[in-house]
């Protein structure tokens, strides 16, 4: 019964814009240039949104875009899609929403959870020999979630790259977040880790930043009681993977699988806003 009842309440087309994400998304959108030759008209930038959450949640292939839903061609999503990441659209949207979150105060900076799953098979930019699937090359999403599993910074790395060496790149990508009287806060009380991040060296580097790492050492039976707090960066990194287009890297440019990366951020983080705002 309850299950029925949640699967009521899913959007059975969320890759269709509502009108309060709109809202924060078209202000910062980059004007489109002026038209070169004549043609047909500029497919409106809200339907090409809606062209790209579809393949987002679909995986489906670009040239297989339906033209019957009215999204415009996939090359024409794509196009869009590469501009507004290049204009940074998706790092501005994230930032809003999480001034959002803390204008509500309802971000969690008593502590930060970092995981970094594998992101499928690729021969792409930025992928290299996976150490935990016979050396096939890879690719890695690197996730910091806040203490309820709100990301606060993503990136994608090789997967040969060890975990422990993006732990500092992820925290200096954390955005400054205002919201609040006072200065903008962009830095963790506590960051946890598994034992992919154990390494005194960046123990020390970490408490430098003021931050304090509380993160499981090798060698060391299970039972830390890390597992408490960090089911919220897995859950966050089934979210992310939730959208499929996600789960295996087909894009042959690194940047195009990186806005796709941003815009599934936003979209969990909006999620977030619409929960506890």
């Amino acid at each position: 019964m309850l299950v029925a009842l949640f699967m009521g309440k899913r959007n059975s087309r969320p890759w269709i814009v509502s009108d309060e994400l709109w809202s924060l998304i078209e202000p910062l959108l980059p004007e489109p240039g002026p038209k070169l030759v004549a043609g047909r008209p500029r497919v409106p930038d809200r339907q090409a949104l809606c062209g790209i959450l579809f393949v987002l949640h679909t995986g489906i292939q670009w040239e297989y875009l339906p033209q019957e839903l009215g999204f415009g061609s996939g090359m024409t999503c794509w196009r869009r899609l590469a501009a507004w990441n290049e204009a940074g659209v998706w790092d501005r949207l994230h930032v809003v929403l999480l001034q959002k979150l803390r204008a509500a105060k309802q971000l969690d900076w008593s502590r930060a959870v970092i995981d970094s799953p594998c992101a499928g098979r690729s021969t792409r930019p930025k992928s290299g020999p996976s150490p935990v699937d016979r050396a096939r090359p890879g690719s890695k999403h690197h996730v910091l979630v806040d203490g309820q599993g709100v990301p606060l910074a993503v990136s994608l790395t090789g997967g040969n790259r060890n975990d422990v060496t993006q732990l500092l790149p992820l925290l200096a990508k954390v955005p400054s977040v205002a919201g609040l009287v006072g200065r903008p806060r962009r830095r963790p009380d506590v960051v946890l880790g598994d034992r992919g991040y154990d390494h005194d060296k960046y123990r020390r580097l970490v408490w430098a930043l003021g931050i304090k790492p509380v993160i499981a050492r090798r060698g060391t039976p299970h039972g830390s009681g890390l597992g408490v707090h960090r089911w919220v960066v897995e859950r966050t990194i089934a979210w992310l993977h939730g959208f499929r287009r996600l789960r295996v890297r087909w894009e042959r440019r690194d940047d195009i699988h990186e806005a796709f990366l941003g815009l599934a951020t936003c979209l969990i983080t909006h999620r977030h806003v619409q929960r506890l705002c």
